[in-house]
């Protein structure tokens, strides 16, 4: 069985804001997220899309990115992944 990568990602929730968050399986974390069973905050504000995805070292390297990401003012989070 194959490991996955972890990532740390950004996305829109239906309200405009936006949310960073890590997972080793993308896919699967979006198909939870938009079903509303994800997380508590985009669960409550609604899924709209995947903004961005960063691959990452590990688990730890994924959280350490997640964490600078989420002091950001939202429009520089966006450009944390360019």
């Amino acid at each position: 069985m194959e490991e996955k990568s972890w990532v740390v990602y950004l996305l829109e929730s239906s309200d405009g804001s936006w949310y960073p968050g890590i997972t080793n399986d993308i896919d699967k974390r979006m198909k939870i997220q938009s079903s509303g069973k994800g997380s508590k905050y985009v669960a409550r504000k609604g899924f709209k899309k995947l903004l961005a995805t960063e691959k990452c070292l590990d688990k730890s390297d994924a959280l350490k990115k997640e964490y600078k990401i989420k002091q950001l003012p939202k429009f520089e989070k966006l450009n944390w992944f360019n």
